[in-house]
């Protein structure tokens, strides 16, 4: 069943913030049914506090955190939020342009919930969350170099990972491809096969 979006509602919704906190949002955006505020990197507290506890917003759950990486810009990074106000029945996402060596005050004492979405930004983006209680990587491994999802990041990695028999560890080492695996042909598994299937001898045969 189809949810119905009121988009008057959402619009009325953005310029009542614009409106309330002009020093904090450069602008709203209304995109396919959502209702997008860009904010300043300076206001994002002030912002986020007054989604939660205004009586027209309460944005009271915290859904998501994440990034997008843009490495052309000066402002490299985009950090966007996810809000769901379950007493108007709205959503509602916000984001933030930041340079690659600018840092975010950590949402964590506003919604706790914040608390591993900034771990996962950080580890896998490398943006930096100020007064978090415990900024570490939380899906790769603590002795991992680099970023994984920033654009610049190399679809190998930097090192290969396995475990020796002999000396009980895990050993880290350098990426080495072997020659075979830097040729490309470009074609798709069914072009490139090698060998008969059942049926091709009728395409054959006209």
């Amino acid at each position: 069943m189809a949810t119905h979006i009121d988009t008057d509602a959402l619009e009325q919704l953005g310029e009542h913030i614009r409106t309330r906190r002009p020093n904090e949002v450069v602008g709203t955006e209304m995109a396919f049914g959502e209702l997008t505020v860009t904010a300043t990197a300076s206001g994002i507290l002030d912002l986020l506090d007054f989604l939660r506890s205004d009586s027209s917003c309460r944005f009271s759950t915290l859904v998501d955190i994440t990034a997008v990486d843009y490495p052309s810009r000066a402002q490299r990074f985009d950090v966007v939020w996810h809000f769901l106000s379950m007493y108007q029945n709205h959503r509602i996402r916000v984001k933030v342009s930041v340079r690659e060596d600018e840092m975010l005050p950590t949402l964590t004492g506003i919604f706790p919930a914040a608390n591993w979405f900034e771990r996962e930004i950080f580890d896998m983006f490398g943006i930096m969350f100020t007064g978090h209680p415990d900024l570490r990587r939380l899906l790769t491994d603590y002795g991992f170099s680099g970023h994984p999802l920033r654009k610049d990041f190399p679809t190998t990695g930097y090192v290969e990972v396995r475990y020796d028999e002999g000396e009980k560890r895990v050993i880290y080492e350098p990426v080495r491809l072997t020659q075979e695996y830097r040729q490309f042909d470009f074609l798709s598994p069914w072009e490139g096969v090698q060998y008969a299937l059942p049926g091709d001898e009728k395409g054959a045969a006209k």
